[in-house]
């Protein structure tokens, strides 16, 4: 199978940190395995964004779990969309769900879960999960591997 890739901008050369997640490009390519109901996953366990009201800093680890259904995501282009929320204020519920929204509009899944596990703030921490619907019939989906938030100890 030979695939066009010339509409990617940001594979193979160097691509700017994009200003906030609202210009960045989630970029897709053709999914290889179209006939197949098969999970991708890609976790961020360093992502970063900022509080909205103090500007401090926010840290969560994100796994996102997508069954592809035309298109994959171009993993590049992920990482400067994350990477474009450094410097983004938004609250813990937004990141997560604007990430997802995102995703599901870029590459329209089959189906697609997220989870935000976001460390404390204010002694508390948010865990924020999101998904389109039922799991497709037959789609294997492991656990997402982030233990809840236990302290110190």
């Amino acid at each position: 199978m030979t695939e066009n890739y010339e509409n990617l901008t940001h594979l193979g050369q160097a691509s700017p940190l994009p200003a906030s997640p609202d210009v960045a490009v989630l970029e897709t390519v053709p999914n290889p395995h179209r006939d197949a109901d098969y999970l991708i996953r890609f976790t961020a366990p360093e992502f970063t964004a900022l509080c909205p009201v103090t500007g401090q800093p926010d840290f969560a680890h994100i796994v996102i779990d997508y069954a592809p259904d035309e298109t994959i995501v171009e993993s590049k282009s992920l990482k400067l969309f994350l990477a474009s929320f450094r410097n983004h204020g938004a609250f813990h519920e937004d990141c997560t769900l604007t990430i997802a929204k995102r995703m599901v509009e870029a590459a329209e899944p089959k189906w697609l879960r997220i989870g935000g596990y976001w460390y404390p703030r204010g002694g508390i921490p948010i865990d924020v999960f999101w998904q389109t619907g039922a799991v497709p019939e037959g789609l294997w989906v492991p656990d997402q591997g982030v233990p809840p938030y236990r302290g110190r100890g």
